[in-house]
């Protein structure tokens, strides 16, 4: 996206929302957080001495200038992987800390559906208004004569055009791209590679809690129904790594052939990876309900989610199956990776690169970081592991986005009608999770429910240290 364009009709929006708001930075930045972007103070788990400069764009967000013709200049940004996978640190009492973030844990407060819709709403009525570049002006005060020239007479009137074919459109997009915390990655794939979408779009809300991101480099496939697997059939970095390239297709709007010149470094991130490792649990362990509870996981968990060595400080995995099948979840998502978007993969620059394979269920993920990972399952439908464990608990509807964790229910802080509670103000705007929409079941994967209460918070404790 055009960066100052888009920025200025944000701003412009927000003023029609709140008259007095300020016509600067911080408004644009107000909005930004709305959708659950962070502009954290610090950052953990970046390399020592490098520095992310935050002021104007979230992280996560990448940027750079293109000349569209010669002698333009005009600054674009796009979402990259921290966007996503940087989440928010957690006090002992389970309050978020927006100021921190930790790269690798999952952002789940990112709204991408509301952030495409607010720019697509302010880009369509402000476009044609004639204060769109001077707000573009006083925001950017640095901005250069030949961007200034380039955004009035290039990308304006293609951002017109572009928006005159939707004029008849309620929304950016085809499809729905999800909730706070859960992306619509494979709609987004098919809408990029011309593969037919389910419904026209509509139907396709195929959608993915974001999962932290330790211990993936076990894997041999990826996603959450495990349908890009390595040619080798083996956990090999550079295979995963030549995967990985591919996600910039659907996040990034970029071609295969353009994803391929990547894998470098996508190789970097999963050496990266191989050391990674979530924030540790902020609050207190009852270290023997833990003892049990890690008896109960070796006995009920670890064929599926890998098994653990544990003798002090953190688990280690010991094993992982990388298993995969039917535990009764909604279908929905993995249905959606069908058999017209494996040919058209098959077709791509990665025809030989990526193993496509449909139709097995979902894959059980290694649970490093699960503490902060709520809500759960691979659609993000149930707000605790109490919940998981025991289904009668599992809410028809609750919010998601900007809250705080309960570490008795391990999950989402939450009154008994799945509000916030009234005390609690969220960093971002939430939304309502509805399980009974497409997509959205929160029925299956019962294991627990044979459980007495003492064993589940057994497991529970356990499953905080990992």
């Amino acid at each position: 996206m055009p960066f100052k364009l888009v920025a200025a009709a944000l701003v412009m929006d927000e003023q029609l929302r709140d008259p007095k708001a300020p016509t600067d930075l911080a408004t644009l930045r107000r909005v930004m957080q709305r959708f659950g972007f962070l502009y954290p103070e610090s950052v953990e788990g970046m390399p020592t001495g490098m520095r992310l400069p935050l002021a104007e764009k979230p992280l996560g967000m990448t940027h750079g200038f293109i000349a569209p013709v010669g002698g333009a200049r005009v600054e674009v940004a796009n979402l990259g992987c921290a966007a996503c996978h940087a989440g928010v640190a957690y006090s002992p009492d389970g309050t978020p800390q927006p100021g921190r973030a930790v790269l690798g844990m999952p952002n789940t407060s990112l709204d991408l559906e509301s952030y495409t819709q607010a720019i697509f709403t302010a880009l369509r009525r402000h476009a044609s208004d004639p204060a769109l570049l001077a707000m573009a002006d006083t925001l950017f005060p640095q901005m250069s004569w030949q961007e200034r020239a380039s955004l009035r007479w290039i990308v304006l009137p293609l951002a017109r055009g572009r928006l005159a074919t939707l004029a008849d459109a309620a929304r950016a997009l085809a499809f729905p791209n999800g909730l706070p915390g859960a992306t619509n990655g494979v709609a987004a794939l098919k809408f990029q590679m011309g593969a037919p979408l389910l419904g026209g779009g509509a139907e396709d809300r195929g959608f993915v809690s974001i999962p932290d991101l330790a211990l993936r480099h076990h894997r041999n496939r990826l996603l959450v129904d495990g349908a890009y697997a390595t040619p080798s059939g083996k956990a090999d970095p550079h295979e995963l790594a030549v995967i990985t390239s591919f996600f910039t297709v659907p996040s990034m709007g970029v071609s295969p052939e353009m994803a391929r010149r990547h894998i470098p470094e996508a190789e970097a991130i999963f050496a990266w990876l191989t050391d990674y490792r979530p924030q540790a649990y902020p609050g207190s362990i009852d270290r023997a309900a833990a003892e049990q509870g890690a008896a109960l996981y070796a006995r009920g968990c670890a064929s599926c989610h890998g098994s653990f060595d544990w003798n002090a400080g953190a688990p280690r995995l010991a094993s992982y199956p990388d298993w995969i099948g039917d535990v009764g979840t909604d279908p929905l998502r993995a249905q959606a990776v069908d058999s017209g978007l494996a040919e058209a993969i098959g077709k791509s620059a990665y025809g030989t690169a990526i193993s496509v394979t449909n139709g097995q269920g979902y894959a059980a993920p290694p649970l490093a970081g699960v503490w902060a990972s709520a809500p759960y399952l691979h659609n993000g439908s149930v707000p605790s592991l109490a919940a998981l464990l025991d289904p009668p608990l599992r809410p028809a509807r609750f919010m998601v986005g900007g809250h705080a964790l309960d570490w008795q229910n391990m999950g989402l802080r939450l009154t008994p009608e799945g509000r916030y509670p009234p005390n609690y103000t969220p960093f971002s705007e939430p939304q309502w999770i509805d399980t009974a929409e497409p997509g959205l079941g929160n029925g299956g994967h019962v294991y627990g429910s044979e459980l007495n209460p003492q064993e589940r918070q057994a497991l529970i404790a356990f499953l905080k240290l990992l």
